[in-house]
């Protein structure tokens, strides 16, 4: 390899000579011009310069910036080399000796290199060795402080390599930044050698944490980390769920010459910038990658045509999962497993769907859709035949689906929450969410884009839109409020502006929509995940939603979805850090970034309590960040199932809102071990005793839970025997019940049990009551003894001293047992 200052040294030449060039010709015209004069302060005299000194204050070749930049990143680079230099007398990993050298080799080469850019240009040039120097400067981006150096020094064998991989990661990622912040400063690196530097170092420290990443991830105990890839026969891992079934997309639903919708690049023949560019993919030297997966995917054009699956929902023994192409309609077997109905094409993008009785909504959101659902697009700028917004079809022929509604709005429906209906009135309401660019006034009328000081713009609302169940193709738009205006001002963008919250924080997109709303109708309150805020409204008058509190998080990047837990006390929100195409569960990202946020509701407050993230570190061809889920009905805990695209499936429990635990999981290895696509699990959610998932890219997943140590096999039985109702749409929650049976009991007792909540004594004279109220339902006969005993028991309850902790699953354990000595009665 060719070093740094070799390579730059025709440039340096080049650079020298053409200032040597103009400053002649700007000397001989000296004479010729008229005094050139220079103020001074105010009150100051003025003074007449030459044309050699105006030239030399008007120096632009480099900016002050562009010094700090050089003078600080030497004791930076040099750091990176005193932490290579601990690695072979630390470690017998061959990979990370390796890679120590060629840190070791590349960072003195640079050092070298701004040391002599700095000298001639006249500039202090920093000693790397200058221990003093090198403390004044640890707080810069990524460096390590002493104690961490301290650290890592002491460390040993596999404990020296994880730890050596994440400061060196972090200490990578510190000089892209630099970067970053050296460009965000007018006129620097406009020196084209700088510029070529700076271009290096952003994509070669890149590169170089995508290889630390792979050998942290291989470092990882979890079995989900560094799976096989492969796109239908990719390696699995799995903990306390059995999978029940897969199934590939239906044809016509998929493109059998790319059924993973990979990129494309130009052909060799046809581009040959494009073939020096694949050239460059491989090092010559390492056969390793010189660009990242990341950066190779922006390269890519992806297909016009997407038939990615999006989300569910279930109505009595039926299931329709949504796609971008349309949606394709499933009848759940008796072992839960679907069967596929019907398929109907429709693009339009999203395809998010929800079921009132015989009325399928779906929302579509590209600028291809086509009111009459063809399949050719829409390529003019202004056409009536684009579709977007608000689709409505008649499932009463599941085999014959009919569109007979649709809803012009003006960002489309990026997703809809259906919020109450039909009434006595026959009417539904929906709330629709746009998140797209505004359409054009020409196209749709009242569509106002982002125009400064004009009120009437489409952005900070959302809509609420009436359906007439008996006369569909009547649905309308009967308000749009602004839902994020300020209370006092009445200004529409209330509330979060966009950018980031401070030095190490989150670039936060800004609040001028909802991604997802979730309704809680019988709380009369709603949850909005709304790009730049957490929100929660009052929804007692479903036309008129009103803001009651709204909260921030300076780890969040975009507030995706919010689910509820059963009793409408906890709300459970989601960030979609990478927008879902991007790896952002790699060993080195935050377990605050990209996680869900759990917040209590504490007179009609959002009270935050933790963070969760999916904790098994993930390669760099897996998009993945916190996407969809639902609650799983354990009486008396709060379990989410959740997706995490191509972080696999999590079951978690947030009974203890600042204590979120992983309880059960399912991955997949990657698709392709060298290149992204986005894919994975979009959805997760739980209906009539299973678990049904929907991969973006290879069809849908049954699952089913298991016992273990975090989750009981009454508790499960109690799951399946909760009345969720026959209806489940992802952004509309109902309080789940559960009957009065022994198992529910039983859950609770287990729950007690594991938690020391309820005396030993106790737990055996309930537990035994209860297996013979077993018996004698079974028999279907009554049992009047059995019964006051249970009836006693459900009393005693209540004076038992424990921990406020196990208090709701005492009060649930007593109304279980009141209630089965009723049935033993009767």
């Amino acid at each position: 390899m060719t070093s740094y200052p070799q390579r730059t040294a025709r440039g340096h030449r080049k650079l020298t000579l053409s200032l040597a060039v103009s400053a002649v010709l700007l000397s001989s015209l000296a004479t010729a011009q008229t005094p050139i004069v220079k103020p001074g302060a105010p009150g100051a005299a003025s003074r007449v310069m030459t044309a050699d000194e105006a030239v030399t204050v008007a120096e632009s070749s480099y900016s002050p910036a562009d010094v700090r930049f050089m003078q600080d990143m030497i004791p930076h680079h040099h750091q990176a080399t005193l932490m290579a230099d601990l690695v072979k007398d630390r470690t017998n990993n061959p990979m990370l000796v390796d890679l120590a050298d060629r840190i070791n080799g590349s960072q003195a080469d640079e050092i070298a290199f701004m040391q002599e850019w700095l000298a001639e240009r006249g500039e202090d040039v920093p000693d790397p060795s200058d221990h003093h120097a090198m403390h004044m400067h640890h707080d810069m981006a990524g460096m390590a402080t002493p104690a961490q150096m301290a650290s890592l020094e002491a460390a040993e064998g596999t404990d020296f390599d994880r730890l050596f991989l994440e400061l060196m990661i972090r200490h990578h990622d510190g000089a892209i930044t630099m970067v970053e912040d050296l460009m965000e400063q007018d006129g620097s690196a406009y020196d084209p050698v700088l510029f070529e530097f700076t271009n290096d170092i952003t994509n070669d420290q890149a590169v170089e944490i995508e290889r630390m990443n792979t050998l942290l991830v291989g470092l990882s105990e979890d079995p989900r980390s560094n799976l096989a890839a492969g796109v239908f026969d990719a390696e699995q891992a799995i903990s306390n769920l059995e999978l029940v079934a897969s199934l590939r997309k239906p044809a016509g639903f998929f493109d059998p010459a790319n059924p993973a919708e990979r990129g494309a690049r130009a052909l060799d023949e046809e581009d040959a910038e494009r073939r020096e560019a694949d050239a460059e993919t491989e090092d010559d030297e390492t056969g390793e990658r010189s660009q990242t997966i990341a950066k190779d995917a922006e390269n890519r054009r992806r297909p016009m045509l997407s038939f990615a699956n999006t989300d569910l929902a279930f109505r009595d023994d039926v299931m329709v999962a949504g796609n971008y192409h349309g949606f394709n309609v499933y009848r759940l077997q008796e072992d839960g497993v679907p069967d596929l109905t019907a398929s109907v094409v429709c693009p339009g993008g999203q395809g998010d769907v929800s079921i009132v009785g015989d009325l399928l909504f779906m929302s579509a959101q590209e600028t291809r859709g086509r009111l009459d659902c063809g399949l050719e697009g829409v390529s003019e700028k202004i056409s009536q035949d684009r579709f977007r917004g608000l689709r409505i079809f008649d499932i009463s022929d599941l085999a014959m689906p009919t569109q007979v509604g649709a809803v012009q709005t003006c960002r489309g429906s990026h997703t809809h929450s259906v919020v109450s209906g039909p009434g006595e009135d026959g009417i539904i309401t929906v709330y629709n969410s746009g998140t797209s660019q505004v359409r054009d006034e020409e196209e749709l009328e009242g569509c106002i884009g982002d125009i400064a000081g004009d009120e009437r713009t489409a952005l900070f609302r959302i809509d609420v839109i009436e359906v007439p169940v008996n006369d569909p193709a009547a649905a309308r738009i009967v308000d749009s409020p602004r839902v994020f205006a300020d209370a006092q001002s009445g200004v529409a963008a209330g509330l979060w502006r966009g950018g980031d919250h401070g030095e190490g924080t989150q670039e936060t997109r800004r609040t001028d929509q909802c991604h997802d709303i979730t309704v809680f109708p019988e709380g009369n309150i709603a949850a909005g995940a709304c790009s730049g805020n957490g929100i929660i409204f009052d929804i007692t008058d479903p036309a008129a939603p009103t803001r009651i509190d709204v909260v921030n998080d300076k780890g969040f990047a975009y507030w995706h979805s919010a689910t509820f837990n059963n009793d409408g006390t906890k709300v459970l929100f989601t960030d979609e850090w990478g927008g879902g195409s991007r790896a952002r569960c790699r060993a080195w990202d935050p377990l605050t970034w990209g996680a869900n946020a759990i917040y209590d509701i504490v007179d009609g407050k959002l009270e935050f309590r933790s963070h969760f993230k999916m904790p098994a570190p993930q390669m760099e061809s897996e998009n993945c960040v916190a996407h969809n889920g639902s609650i799983i009905p354990v009486p008396g805990r709060d379990i989410f199932v959740q997706a995490w695209y191509q972080g696999g499936i999590s079951v978690i429990d947030f009974t203890d809102s600042s204590n979120p635990v992983e309880i059960a999981y399912f991955d997949r290895g990657p698709y392709f071990a060298d290149e992204i696509i986005t894919g994975g699990f979009w959805s997760a959610y739980w209906y009539r005793n299973h678990i049904y998932g929907t991969e973006i890219v290879r069809g849908l997943d049954v699952l089913e839970l298991l016992p273990s140590e975090h989750l009981s096999e009454n508790e499960i039985a109690a799951a399946k025997l909760a009345d969720q109702g026959e209806l489940f749409n992802p952004q509309q929650q109902f309080r789940v019940s559960w009957p009065a049976a022994p198992a529910v009991a039983l859950a609770y007792l287990d729950q007690l049990g594991r938690g020391d909540g309820l005396p030993d004594d106790m737990q055996a004279k309930v537990r035994d009551a209860l297996v013979r109220a077993q018996t004698a339902m079974d028999k279907g006969t009554g049992d009047e003894e059995l019964a006051r005993a249970l009836g006693t028991m459900a009393d005693r309850l209540g004076g038992v001293e424990t921990a406020a902790a196990h208090a709701r699953t005492i009060e649930g354990l007593s109304t279980t047992l009141a209630g089965i000595a009723e049935r033993l009665r009767g």
